[in-house]
């Protein structure tokens, strides 16, 4: 006799998948906090300087120039562009300008950049949708919880890796999407998502990845996280018991989904660099500061730091802005000889610049046991820093990126200095401007800034 075994018995429902769904469909109809979605707003206001600062260079443009060419046509506006495209298309090139530079937002919890994926996205579907100001940023408070949530979950990843959860959260939020249409959308997402072999894989990575415009997959992240929604709508099926995986995936028994513990633990960045390097250039800057100290007395630079921040390629010579981001003694160099404004925004004008690449090639970096510890302990990215000039040596504490949660009035001010060599005075106070009066709850300047504000990029781009 022949036993039958339902779908069910099988494929058992009530998982975690199911968990997210559930908490997508009931926090989109119970908005989160008024300082939540105040901090989502920050992170829109932080994401629009780097995109402004990433528009003019190559990846960025390559994207919206493919954006044209393979998507339909639609009204929702490229930023600072004068362009439109369809939502994904749009989406696609926002997070382009957005990710290029390394200047957007991230979680310590998920060791990455929710920001650049879940932004274009929920702006994108807002617009398609007419969503209110407080449903978009309801839709951003969910983004950032689900995918750093279930990035937090997993063995390390680049952001692309688990960013398309974050897209079809935000985007199934503003759509009002079904349950179980979440639940196919999020198994699709987590299947199809940029595998980033290269640039997740473990330490020792040989060779490095080369200079590139995917970096952590994030562009194709939301283009894979929208689709997987709109194919999850139109009946297309997802393995809903992806996430139940203890291979990949390692849930605690308290999702503590709702809490709003991530995007209240968001990091605004102001080095265009990987955050890996932060605690080093904010020791360095110390120094320079308590000492006088000036590049051109520098004999060596010894940074003391923990094991994911060697796992980065750190040339002394890159040759590509994408390549500043991830050295050590590049950014190091810059900062010495021209400060901290040298890495806000970044340009091709830094590139081999003779005295930079002198510098920077006096700089070694170690592993140190004791920072290794605490970053696999807490988290927390230390570094140390050792200046040598002549006989005198220049000691740092332990050093960690400051808590860049900034409030409004640094935030415009970053703003500015990203966007400096892209935006008139005026056009920038007419986004700050935007955002002043959407913290009173009028989104319509947000809306016609973005669509009608044009930047024009300046040669300085590469």
């Amino acid at each position: 006799m022949t036993s039958t075994v339902t779908s069910d018995d099988r494929y058992p429902q009530g998982g975690i998948v199911q968990k997210f769904s559930a908490y997508i469909a009931k926090a989109r109809d119970n908005p989160a906090p008024d300082e939540s979605l105040e901090f989502a707003l920050k992170c829109v206001l932080d994401l629009l300087g780097a995109v402004g600062a990433g528009i003019g260079h190559t990846g960025p443009i390559a994207i919206r120039k493919t954006a044209h060419e393979t998507r339909p046509a639609g009204n929702i506006p490229v930023w600072f562009t004068g362009e439109t495209s369809s939502v994904i298309g749009a989406a696609w090139a926002n997070s382009a300008a957005g990710s290029a530079l390394d200047l957007d937002d991230d979680t310590p919890a998920s060791r990455g950049h929710p920001g650049a994926a879940v932004i274009p996205a929920a702006i994108a579907v807002a617009q398609e949708t007419n969503a209110s100001l407080r449903d978009l940023l309801n839709a951003i408070v969910i983004g950032y919880e689900v995918g750093t949530a279930i990035s937090a979950a997993r063995a390390y990843g680049s952001t692309g890796t688990w960013a398309p959860y974050a897209v079809v959260a935000t985007a199934a939020a503003l759509r009002g999407s079904s349950r179980e249409v979440i639940e196919h959308a999020l198994a699709i997402a987590g299947e199809s998502a940029p595998n980033q072999s290269l640039a997740s894989a473990p330490a020792p990575r040989n060779p490095h990845p080369a200079p590139n415009h995917v970096k952590e997959g994030i562009t194709w992240a939301v283009v894979t996280g929208l689709e997987s929604l709109a194919t999850a709508q139109n009946g297309f099926h997802g393995a809903r018991n992806i996430l139940d995986a203890t291979r990949y995936y390692n849930f605690p028994s308290d999702l503590d989904l709702g809490s709003y513990q991530y995007i209240r633990t968001t990091g605004f960045k102001p080095y265009c660099c990987c955050r890996h390097l932060h605690g080093a250039l904010d020791a360095l800057i110390g120094l320079i500061e308590e000492h006088g100290l000036t590049a051109q007395t520098m004999d060596s630079i010894q940074v003391e730091t923990y094991g994911p921040a060697l796992r980065i390629s750190n040339w002394k010579e890159p040759q590509d802005v994408m390549d500043v981001q991830y050295s050590h003694p590049y950014c190091l160099a810059l900062v010495a000889h021209y400060g901290h404004q040298a890495l806000l925004p970044l340009t091709g004008s830094v590139l081999n610049d003779p005295a930079v690449t002198a510098l920077s090639h006096k700089v070694e970096l170690s592993l140190s046991t004791e920072l290794d510890r605490i970053y696999t302990e807490t988290g927390m990215l230390p570094a140390r820093v050792t200046v040598t000039c002549g006989a005198q040596r220049f000691f740092s504490p332990i050093t960690f990126p400051k808590d860049h949660g900034l409030p409004w009035g640094e935030l415009e001010e970053k703003f500015r200095q990203a966007t400096r060599f892209v935006a008139t005075c005026e056009q920038q106070d007419i986004v700050v401007r935007a955002f002043s009066e959407a913290r009173q709850g009028d989104m319509r300047g947000l809306t016609k800034c973005l669509t009608q504000v044009q930047f024009v990029p300046g040669p300085l781009a590469v």
